[in-house]
């Protein structure tokens, strides 16, 4: 007998991958239309969240989240705080909360049956992770210095479901990177300007929080997402740059030489000299 998700995977590997041909048309994450089954692991961290945003209205339970979120009391030994928080919801009571919900849930359908559980889990934790320990030395020093957010406003741009979904469209821009998502339900962008579009919602973020530790925990999980699904990760990614830096300046230095010294610079596809 056939194993069920093995004829699953058959079926739907074409809709897994965003071809150019089929990225014409605007989509947002899921809402596109995937027709992907919803993973039970989506669902157990949508609960999750929803549950713990609910414990903090409650006065007895509310120090449930308060615990897991991470917290300056992080610096007294509350080091799980760092594995806990991107599990423990966080907002104030209304509409915008299921918003971001939804938004996790779009994102997070597709970048799952991409991946497959072990390496979605993966890119979650060492995202997550990783930005946290970003975050807490960034406020360790800023506390130092006698700056920066303090007490319930500190890390608040990273806390919970902010945080996965930084990673999650993070993950889909970098996967997906021609494919058209409609920003605002209105404006078409191709994915891949949403890690730099993450980057500045979380500055527009920290101007009015003060919260630099979070932003900084942001842009970490935004690049560490980025190169966890680059070939080569981050020393081929920096490895990238480097030489699209290096093809600039010569680049720049070619032009140069032309205007003053009025010699034609043939494309170097055609050959390896300058004449």
């Amino acid at each position: 007998m056939l194993d069920k998700r093995a004829c699953y995977h058959s079926r739907t590997e074409d809709s897994l991958i965003y071809r150019p041909q089929d990225q014409g048309g605007a989509a947002f994450g899921g809402f596109g239309g995937s027709g992907l089954p919803v993973p039970k692991d989506l669902i157990g961290i949508l609960v999750a969240l929803f549950a713990t945003f609910s414990l903090q209205f409650f006065e007895g339970a509310a120090i449930i989240p308060a615990l897991l979120r991470l917290t300056p009391a992080v610096f007294r030994g509350f080091v799980w705080q760092i594995v806990t928080y991107p599990a423990i919801g966080w907002g104030a009571s209304g509409l915008w909360f299921l918003v971001e919900l939804l938004i996790l849930f779009w994102f997070g359908r597709d970048v799952f049956w991409r991946l497959g559980r072990q390496r979605f889990w993966l890119l979650i934790v060492r995202a997550a992770v990783g930005a946290a320990l970003v975050a807490v030395v960034v406020q360790l020093i800023q506390g130092l210095a006698g700056a920066g957010a303090t007490g319930f406003a500190a890390f608040q741009l990273m806390q919970g479901q902010r945080i996965l979904l930084a990673i999650v469209i993070a993950a889909f821009a970098t996967l997906w990177g021609e494919a058209t998502i409609l920003l605002f339900f209105v404006l078409p962008i191709k994915a891949r300007w949403f890690l730099w579009l993450e980057i500045l919602f979380a500055f527009i973020g920290f101007l009015e929080s003060k919260d630099f530790a979070g932003f900084c925990g942001v842009s970490a999980a935004v690049f560490l997402t980025y190169t966890g699904l680059k070939m080569g990760g981050a020393g081929g990614v920096f490895h990238d740059w480097r030489k699209r830096g290096e093809r600039f300046i010569l680049e720049r230095r070619l032009e140069r030489l032309k205007r003053k010294r009025r010699f034609d610079v043939i494309d170097g596809d055609k050959d390896d000299y300058i004449h």
